[in-house]
Parts: structure tokens; sequence; C-alpha cells
């Protein structure tokens, strides 16, 4: 759908002012020094996936003393460098690691233990929207953690997986638990605020979903086979050219190719080019749904009153003057969110039409990808950005701001010429986790770059609905 000349203007505006603070933070950044790399990891233990480390640990062919020590001293090693583990318990996961190698020694057989405790003595970390603190992408990514827990209601869980060229998991809202999030989410966003897993290697998604969902697992179709070669292909290179976004890089659009034109020479499959115009207003919908009322008439809780912090509410006019002389506690997306909160409050009438819109995008998806449709569609319309670039680029997130679910993200090859990660998503309507389970270690394989650190990615964004939601049967 082509743009009106309304639209082009502000278009061009706001990539004109982008452009302007990119080129300000590069004359900014400049340095005596480039920043120093993250070093590869050296101890074999922190190259096991999950479920494999479980194994070792079960059948005594290595300590949990032993894996935790080489995690606590990896994330001692990089942890200078990537800021990303703010808040640490090491002595009392020493304590704990004792513990369960204690459990393991009086064991009587690993078959009950692997039913039972399938992740005993394995490492993770969990991101600050959980009483803790940790940049989990990064985290994993360098090797610091084999598994994490992240939440999502515009992207938290997608945009790091892309960022940082690891596996991250959106289920279907209400499969698992969102207890001891601060601040949790109500009103209309409990039907989009989602907790998942994120992790290393594509293997320990569907096991740590497992675990994470506890007894709701049993909404989810996780055992059932699927064969790769009978599902339905579509692919959408871009969502149609919104003025707040930025075009599709083509490191993105070439990606993505490549991934179609793998699946049709390996699993023989036509790959079918669609546009879904509504995507094109996906940051209007995310912001319209995130502010409207829920089915009891609820409002949801303002973005500016949690940045006050349980005080007066922040004035994000007055933040943004503060930020330019260098004087707000907040950060340039988080006083931008609240101005575009503040601004969709003038518009009742028109957030009720982006509503309207956003649940008819919805139903055109569950029409268009039934129940074996798979979307390959971008994840982000940029490589992955420099340091402190999104600050310039704030409504990129649009890509991830539909409200679709769930969604997970897959290793596709790294970008050589920039060493930055690209991504693509695909998305299918199915109760069946197998279909995207099987396509991400698949594509893992194909297109992950063994022994590099961190490799490019392209997004399986896949929408797993349960039975009780969209009551198909079979």
């Amino acid at each position: 759908m082509a743009l009106s000349r309304a639209e082009r203007c502000v278009a061009r505006l706001l990539r004109l002012l982008s452009r302007a603070c990119l080129a300000l933070l590069a004359l900014v950044a400049r340095g005596p020094a480039p920043p120093r790399a993250v070093p590869p990891p050296g101890h074999p233990l922190l190259l096991l996936p999950a479920r494999r480390l479980a194994a070792r640990l079960r059948a005594r062919q290595v300590t949990c003393v032993e894996v935790v020590e080489a995690y606590v001293e990896r994330i001692r090693e990089v942890n200078p460098l990537i800021n990303a583990v703010v808040k640490d318990r090491f002595e009392e996961a020493l304590q704990e690691a004792r513990q369960v190698d204690q459990l393991l020694s009086e064991s009587p057989g690993n078959d009950c233990l692997e039913e039972k405790f399938p992740l005993l003595g394995v490492p993770i970390t969990v991101k600050e929207a959980f009483s803790l603190h940790g940049g989990e992408g990064c985290v994993l990514a360098a090797a610091c953690s084999v598994t994490g827990v992240g939440s999502d209601i515009g992207g938290s869980i997608r945009m790091p997986a892309f960022f940082n060229g690891i596996f991250g998991h959106k289920p279907t809202t209400g499969v698992v638990p969102n207890d001891g999030q601060f601040p949790n989410a109500q009103g209309v966003r409990t039907s989009f605020l989602c907790t998942g897993p994120m992790c290393r290697y594509a293997e320990d998604l569907e096991l740590m979903l497992r675990v994470m969902a506890g007894p709701s697992v049993d909404k989810l179709r996780l055992n059932e086979k699927v064969s790769l070669e009978k599902i339905r292909f579509l692919c959408m290179d871009h969502d149609g050219g919104s003025v707040f976004v930025w075009p599709v890089d083509k490191e993105i659009l070439q990606a993505q190719k490549k991934v179609v034109e793998h699946l049709e020479s390996e699993l023989g499959v036509q790959v079918q080019h669609v546009a879904i115009h509504k995507m094109k207003y996906s940051f209007q919908i995310w912001s319209a749904m995130m502010s409207s009322k829920d089915s009891d008439g609820q409002e949801a809780q303002l973005f500016t009153d949690l940045l006050g912090d349980h005080g007066k509410p922040v004035w994000p006019l007055w933040e943004l003057v503060k930020w330019l002389v260098g004087m707000s506690s907040h950060t340039l997306p988080a006083i931008a969110l609240g101005l575009t909160e503040k601004v969709m409050k003038l518009n009742p009438g028109g957030n009720a039409k982006l509503v309207s819109m956003g649940k008819s995008l919805q139903e055109e998806m569950e029409a268009l990808l039934g129940p074996d449709g798979v979307l390959l569609y971008p994840s982000h319309p940029t490589i992955a950005p420099k340091h402190n670039s999104p600050i310039c680029m704030p409504f990129n997130f649009a890509y991830t701001g539909e409200q679709l679910q769930p969604l997970c993200w897959v290793q596709a090859g790294l970008q050589h010429a920039s060493s930055l990660l690209q991504h693509s998503m695909l998305c299918c309507f199915t109760r069946c986790v197998s279909i995207p389970d099987s396509w991400c270690c698949s594509a893992e394989t194909c297109f992950a770059a063994p022994g590099q650190g961190l490799c490019s990615c392209f997004t399986v964004l896949w929408h797993l609905y349960l039975l009780s939601q969209w009551g198909r049967s079979g």
C-alpha cells in the first residue's frame, strides 16, 4: 500500500531527525581507543546446551560445582566489558551446587531425576523485570549463562534475541505465569505480557518452555511430530512503509531471501509472497492497545506513573527538556513512550479505531495462516544496531510491537562485512509447538556459524494458540 503525500513528508522528517541524532552520537562517541571485544569462551562446559549439560550432571560426568564455577569465572571475565550482570549471587549458587551434587550422589537412578528435575544443576540468569537485574540477551550471547528467563510485551524477549544472536520464545499469554514481575501487567496489558525462555541453543527452547509452563504445559501439543515439508510457508518483506519506522536494510532482505531459497531447495516447498497492509500501523495499534480499557472497563496503568517510581507521575515533555541538557534520569525511548501515551490520550475516537484495527489484524492473520501456515517476516528493520543508536530510532520496535503470539528467534548466519546481526521472522498459527521447534533446530543447523560467539539470526515467530482460545478441533 503506497504512502500518502502527508505520510511521506512525516517519514522523511522523522528519518532526517534520526540521521541527525545518529551523526551527533557518532561525533560524541569518538574516542582514542575502540571498545574491547568479548573474548571467546574457553572452558568446554560453557559450550554445552542445557539439555546435554543436565544429562552429564545426572551421569556424574561432571559436578554441579564445576559447572557453576566455570560460569562464575566467565561472568567475572567478561562482565567488566558488557555490564550485563549487575546483581550476582555467586556464593549462594555455589552452595546450591553442592546440594545438587549431594542429591545426585544419593539418587538411585537418572530416569526419575530427568522426569522430575530435567534441568537440575544447570545455571540460569533472570532479567530485571523479576526483581533482579541483567541484560539477558547479552549474558547468553557472551556465554555467561546457557538459559534465561525473559518477559515481553513489546519486544523485550524478541529484540534482545535478535540483537545478540540467541533464541527467544514469547509463548501464548497464560501458558507461563507472570508471577514475580515488577511492575506486573494490569488491565488489557495482561493479555499481552508474556514470560518466556531465552536460550543460547535452539534445542533448549522446548525443554525450558515445559519447565516454565508447569501444569499449563498440558494445554500445548509439545509431543506432536511435524513434517516441515507439509507446512505452508509465506513471506512478507516489510511492513508496508510505516512513517515511524526505518526502511528494511538490504542485509535483512538478503538474509530473508537466503532462508526462502533454503526452504524451496531443501524442503521442496513453494514460499508464497503476501502483503498484510495493516502491519504498517503496528506501532499505532500497539500504542492504542496498551492504553485501552479491558473488557471490565479497567484502565491500564499509565507508563508515566511507572516512571515516577511510586511517586509523582513524570511529565515526559519536561523530562525531554531535561534530557537534552543531561539532567533527566530517564532514557530517551522511555520519554518518547511517555509522550506517545499522552498524545494517544488526546484522541479517544482514533484510539478506538486502532484497537478495532488490531483485532481485525489478528483475525486476518489467523485466516491467512490457518493451522499449518508459517509467515517469514523481518523481526527488525535494521541489522543489530551499535550501542546507543536505538535512542535515535525509538519506534523501530514496531516490528515486534504487534500483539500476535507466540514468537521465536533462530540464528541464520553472520553478516561478515560488519559482524552485526540479521533477522527475519517466521509466524504460524498452530497449537503444536513442534512446528517451530523443528524449524528452530533445522535453521540453527543450516545457518548458524559453529564456534562463532555472536551469529546473525533470522526470527522464527510462530503463533501458538490454545484450543480454548480458538475452539479448534483436531
